[in-house]
């Protein structure tokens, strides 16, 4: 049986480092809202569906202002998110429904707007084959350990560090199921969905390369780099 891709992208966060009256989703990068660039990518991907997450208040309006005026024909559910980012994975992991066979997720951060459509079709591929794994790249730089001073205790093998991206991918039970335990056992200190696998699943989450332009949008520093990013992709593009 076929495998069923379910994206599931989060536009819920307020994103109070930006500085700004609008969210940052929906901060216009030439021309267009950020979020549509991640839905862009998904939409022209292998992805069968995506459910997209969003403010409570916002519903109306990415359903209007985004799924409609975009066109995006994927997009199969907009829903409210909760408070917290877990809390708006888990429920759009409450809200993918299961085909046939088996069904992966790939979760995304809607801010994380410079993903191409080859490396959501490249982690599909790599969920088939691991059932769990995250887009990421090694560290450029050293990293510190600080105590509660800020003195360097500690420094880590570089080499085995890499920094986290999305899509975070899984079958879609099973990561549905760690979330479950999570939320029960009151677990308010994971801080992406590979911790939520690591602690409460019982699967290895395997590291697959993303890219350095894989960036997410969170500072107003942030939307100068992400210019240059997409004009660089469209450049390549023609």
């Amino acid at each position: 049986m076929k495998t069923k891709v379910i994206a599931v992208v989060l536009a819920a966060g307020k994103g109070s480092r930006m500085h700004s009256k609008i969210q940052k989703q929906y901060l216009e990068l030439l021309g267009r809202p950020i979020i549509t660039y991640t839905l862009d990518s998904f939409e022209s991907s292998h992805v069968d569906e995506i459910i997209l997450v969003v403010g409570p208040d916002e519903i109306a309006f990415a359903r209007e202002e985004i799924v409609k005026k975009y066109q995006y024909q994927k997009v199969s559910k907009v829903i409210a998110g909760g408070k917290e980012r877990y809390d708006s994975v888990y429920l759009g992991l409450c809200a993918a429904e299961e085909g046939e066979g088996e069904t992966c997720v790939l979760i995304q951060d809607g801010a994380r707007a410079f993903l191409t459509p080859e490396q959501v079709n490249q982690s599909i591929e790599a969920v088939k084959e691991y059932k769990a794994c995250v887009m990421a790249m090694p560290v450029k730089d050293t990293i510190k350990m600080v105590d509660d001073d800020n003195f360097a205790v500690d420094t880590p093998d570089r080499s085995r560090m890499w920094q986290v991206q999305t899509p975070q991918c899984f079958v879609l039970p099973e990561i549905r199921e760690a979330y479950k335990k999570m939320i029960e056992a009151g677990d308010n200190t994971v801080t992406d969905d590979a911790m939520v696998m690591e602690r409460y699943g019982n699967r290895r989450v395997k590291m697959i390369p993303g890219s350095y332009d894989n960036i997410k949008i969170t500072t107003p520093e942030d939307l100068i780099v992400g210019e240059a990013i997409l004009k660089k992709y469209f450049q390549n593009r023609k």
